[in-house]
């Protein structure tokens, strides 16, 4: 099995958060009971929290990588 990056890890776990609180919110009785707007509110809720999350996940990721490569960079001009 081919291992998940750490952004998309947190994606899927937002994912599935925003999944059970919208079982949640469907079992109270927030949600019209048709199939459509079941549908609707688990797209919605779990792809809204997984899109955003591994969004800034990736984001902080990268700027991660940059501030490490400008700091080997930096590094790397001291010494010469």
């Amino acid at each position: 099995m081919r291992r998940l990056s750490a952004p998309l890890k947190i994606g899927l776990g937002a994912a599935v958060v925003g999944l059970l609180l919208a079982v949640v919110g469907i079992l109270r009785g927030q949600v019209p009971l048709n199939p459509v707007s079941i549908l609707l509110a688990l797209l919605i809720s779990g792809g809204a929290w997984g899109i955003v999350a591994w969004a800034v996940a990736t984001a902080a990721v990268d700027v991660e990588s940059d501030v490490a490569a400008a700091e080997a960079e930096s590094h790397k001009e001291e010494s010469s």
